[in-house]
């Protein structure tokens, strides 16, 4: 994976806010993923045009204080395993 890929949600793959469960989930035709706060905040930055790097950015600007690019390096090589991404 390399930061100038463009992470986009799998086709099927719909990512919502979920009263019930009070947080952030990403719907599929099987399912449900209940998301922690920080795979939330990077999925809601994939738009299909940003690279990694250009969201590895806007994290960073978000908590300053913390160094994020291979944190969400390792979310998303996770994420594409699962099949919930693709670069």
């Amino acid at each position: 994976m390399e930061s100038t890929d463009v992470p986009k949600l799998a086709n099927g793959y719909r990512f919502q806010w979920e009263p019930a469960q009070n947080s952030h989930v990403l719907l599929y035709p099987e399912g449900m993923k209940v998301l922690s706060e920080s795979a939330a905040a990077i999925i809601e930055l994939i738009n299909g045009t940003d690279t990694i790097e250009q969201i590895v950015a806007t994290l960073e600007k978000k908590f300053p204080e913390a160094d994020l690019r291979q944190d969400v390096i390792d979310f998303m090589t996770t994420s594409c395993a699962e099949g919930w991404l693709n670069v």
